[in-house]
């Protein structure tokens, strides 16, 4: 059951002049995305500083865990900035903006490889309601804030260096990935040697038509594992690649869960019979939904969960915020019939599903 650390001891010796980079590699700075290196990396494209040398002052930080996602990314970090392959790659163009008013949470860097070429990365969703906001608001908009920024961000690399690009991202990374490689126009998708979405999610059918989105369909690289939640929702047009993760449901969302071998993922035939239910359920429910009654269940919700108390996902479970979401439901009628008739939906759109395949296990 290898992982991106083994991946690091059998080819963290070879340079990306002599191996290009690959799905794993692409992996590993889309997970180095999550890290915050505010004050660390330089702000624009022109100048950088090594992995190695960012690794050197960040890990020294007392406040260094406060600023990963999880406690193995310092460690990823740490290996990563250890190796020949990665130690001397140059960090920079660090980006990162969060506007709770706007529903807004972006970040990205930048990687130079030793190939000549450049890595951009998206970080995905982060530990606050503002991220998670904001990803369900791509159930009823044809963009986001931080699908905007990351266009933004493209072009301004691309004004600023003519390196060969590589963009990726995990969860909402991967979407905000393919996102900016559609909109820029044809001489900066010319600039683009391919496009890598870990797990991230799809678009509405308006993306899924433009030129723009299918002219770089070709250079798309999706992986999602093999009982999928978060890579399965809305709808994409470019293939993807089913891999093996040793975590169960919801878990293989985390990138430290997946196997692989050489320089690419352990690939599996189908996806679970669990990831399937869920994909089928939550597009019935969605395609039961007007535009307008995806964006009013949604801002009810979140206009619910996102109290004085509440900033990030587990805070929803805190005593004092499950007194005030009952009380809230109790005194705002409305937003009680908001929230309980969909939910209402959700469930009928399980049963529905659940009983199509019922009916399928009887005809054959």
């Amino acid at each position: 059951m290898a992982d991106m650390f083994d991946y690091l001891t059998w080819r963290g010796d070879i340079p990306f002049s002599q191996v290009p980079p690959g799905p794993v590699d692409s992996l590993i700075f889309c997970t180095l995305s999550y890290i915050e290196f505010n004050g660390i990396a330089p702000e624009t494209p022109y100048q950088w500083i090594t992995l190695e040398q960012a690794a050197a002052k960040l890990l020294v930080d007392p406040l260094a865990p406060k600023k990963v996602r999880v406690e193995k990314d310092l460690e990823l970090l740490a290996v990563a900035a250890s190796c020949p392959r990665f130690q001397k790659v140059g960090l920079c163009f660090y980006r990162d903006i969060f506007i709770r008013e706007e529903d807004t949470q972006f970040a990205a860097m930048t990687f130079y490889l030793d190939d000549g070429s450049a890595f951009l990365a998206f970080r995905g969703t982060d530990k606050t309601l503002v991220g998670w906001r904001e990803d369900f608001n791509m159930t009823f908009l044809d963009s986001i804030p931080a699908q905007r920024l990351a266009k933004q961000y493209v072009l301004e690399f691309s004004a600023a260096s003519r390196a060969p690009i590589h963009l990726g991202g995990h969860s909402k990374g991967g979407n905000l990935a393919i996102y900016a490689a559609a909109k820029v126009p044809d001489a900066v998708q010319d600039q683009i040697l391919g496009v890598y979405n870990h797990d991230g999610p799809g678009f509405t059918e308006k993306i899924l038509t433009e030129s723009g989105y299918l002219n770089i369909v070709p250079k798309i690289h999706t992986y999602v594992p093999q009982s999928s939640v978060f890579g399965m929702l809305l709808e994409r047009e470019e293939p993807h690649t089913i891999i093996r993760s040793r975590a169960i449901g919801l878990l293989q969302h985390d990138p430290y869960t997946w196997e692989m071998m050489g320089g690419g993922f352990i690939e599996e035939a189908k996806f679970t019979a669990d990831s399937r239910f869920l994909d089928r359920t939550f597009k019935t429910w969605l395609a039961g939904m007007t535009t307008g009654e995806r964006y009013q269940f949604f801002d009810t919700l979140f206009d619910l969960l996102m109290t004085e108390d509440a900033s990030r996902p587990l805070d929803i479970f805190k005593p004092q915020n499950l007194k005030a979401y009952i009380q809230s439901l109790t005194t705002d009628g409305n937003a009680r019939r908001i929230i309980g008739s969909e939910l209402e939906n959700l469930i009928q759109s399980a049963k529905a599903v659940q009983l199509v395949d019922e009916e399928l296990k009887k005809d054959q």
